[in-house]
Parts: structure tokens; C-alpha cells; sequence
């Protein structure tokens, strides 16, 4: 058996879609860090546990689930308020075919969705998560990126293949800026956590650095590389809207860069 955790913080559009794919036989446990919208009555009607901690970072509030909320289940789905897992993946893993016997946590992979559009190409596929855990055995902590969230490299990882929907974006441009900016200025400098897994995405990211040269290079994967033109419109707008985000991390950089040579000189 497992238990259901959904992380939110006014997630009154998301959230209702979330719950209604997750089979009522499961325990769902929420916890919010702060919201201000109809989330928590819509927890309430549908009969979610419901905690409340300040948001500490998406590592920790996943350890707080684990540490906190009275989960008993030796399995813990962290599933995030704009995310949607297909029947497939219950029915898998109440069957035993996820193959779970041997490992403590299952990488699951996502399927991005732009504006309601299926990025078949722009993201670059496959993108796995820690998202099944032994609770037991697992802890998150911090990722190179110092928002993320990773396990220990300690855990024994498997791979699934079902992968759950995720629909990140729904054009709500200037709240997704201003919320990147925050994760942008996080990444300027990149410091993996001691013995965390890390992704060949991060390992790559890590040794790439902070050069300005990233920016294109971000384009020219997501648009080009991986075949974003075939999404068509949401293609460009996905392979933007990361170029974007890898230029506020470049500029956030070279500005810390100028104000440490400041106060050198100053010094």
C-alpha cells in the first residue's frame, strides 16, 4: 500500500484535476505551506489529511511529509499539485509489476505540458524525478541547483516507465518569471550536496558551468537538438522561455561577479 503526499501553496486550479485521477482507495495526504486561495477547502471536500508547515524548500517539506504526517504505509507517492498519474501506474503497482522488491526509490518520468499542449519533443525525454519512495529508507535533500531535490546516493534506484502528466505552465508568464528569477539566483553558483544522486542532467549542468554560451546552447537543444520545432508554436515558446531562464542565471552571476571585485578592490 502506499500513501499519496501533494505539496501546496495555492493550488486551487491545479489541484482538483490532480485528485480526481488518484483512486479513491488511497490515502492522500496534504501539506501546504501557506495558502491564501480555495486549496485547502478543496482538500477538505475531498477528504484529504491535511498538515501545514512554512515552506522550507521542496527537500525538506518531503522530509517533513515523511517525518511528520503519520504516514504508515511503507510506500509514499509524491505527486505535485500540477501533476496527473495515469490509472496505469496504480494498476502497475498494485499488480507488482513495478518491480519494487529491490529498491527504495523509483525514478518516474514526466510528460510536460505547455498551455494544454503535449510537448512530444522541446523537453528532451526522458526526465526522471524521485517521486516513489521507501519511507523507511529515504530522505530528499538539496540538488546541485539548491532548489530541487534529490536522494541520497546511498538508495537503491530503479527506473519506471510509466510516466505521469505534467502540466507546468498555463501561460500565466509574469508569475513564472518572477518565480524563476528566485531559482535562477539559487543556481549562480552550482554546489551538489555531499553523496546526493545526481541526474546525467545535473552532472552535465554542473560541469558546463556558468558560461554565457549556455544560453544558446539552451535553445539550441530544446528547439533544434531534441526537435522542438515539431511542437510546433509551444515548441518555441518552451525553448524561450528556458533560454530566458539560463540568461537570468548568467546575469545574476556576472553581477555577484562585479560586487565581490567591488569590495576587493574596496577592501
Amino acid at each position: 500500500m502506499m500513501t499519496v503526499v501533494i505539496l501546496t501553496q495555492n493550488e486551487a486550479d491545479n489541484l482538483p484535476r490532480c485528485l480526481a485521477a488518484i483512486p479513491p482507495r488511497y490515502p492522500i495526504v496534504i501539506v501546504d505551506s501557506g495558502s491564501t486561495d480555495d486549496t485547502l477547502a478543496i482538500a477538505e471536500r475531498h477528504g484529504c489529511r491535511i498538515y501545514r508547515n512554512p515552506w522550507p524548500g521542496f527537500a525538506e517539506q518531503r522530509n517533513y511529509a515523511i517525518d511528520h504526517c503519520d504516514i504508515q504505509t511503507p510506500w509514499i507517492l509524491f505527486v505535485d499539485a500540477d501533476e496527473v498519474y495515469p490509472a496505469e501506474f496504480y494498476a502497475s503497482f498494485e499488480a507488482g509489476q513495478l518491480q519494487l522488491d529491490s529498491i527504495d526509490v523509483l525514478m518516474v518520468p514526466s510528460i510536460l505540458y505547455l498551455r494544454e499542449k503535449r510537448l512530444n519533443h522541446a523537453p528532451g525525454y526522458p526526465i526522471y524525478h524521485p517521486r516513489l519512495v521507501r519511507r523507511d529508507t529515504v530522505r530528499f535533500v538539496r540538488n546541485h541547483t539548491g532548489h530541487g531535490e534529490a536522494v541520497m546516493n546511498s538508495c537503491r534506484i530503479g527506473h519506471g516507465n510509466i510516466p505521469y502528466l505534467h502540466y507546468f505552465y498555463h501561460g500565466e508568464i509574469v508569475e513564472w518569471m518572477h518565480k524563476h528569477v528566485d531559482k535562477a539566483a539559487q543556481e549562480v553558483q552550482l554546489k551538489p550536496t555531499q553523496g546526493a544522486l545526481m541526474t546525467t542532467r545535473g552532472r552535465l549542468s554542473v560541469w558546463l558551468g556558468r558560461s554565457w554560451l549556455r544560453i544558446f546552447a539552451r535553445f539550441f537543444y530544446h528547439y533544434l537538438f531534441r526537435g522542438g520545432f515539431l511542437d510546433g508554436g509551444a515548441g518555441l515558446e518552451f525553448a524561450l522561455m528556458f533560454s530566458w531562464y539560463e540568461a537570468s542565471i548568467y546575469l545574476q552571476a556576472k553581477a555577484a561577479e562585479q560586487a565581490g571585485n567591488r569590495v576587493s578592490i574596496e577592501g
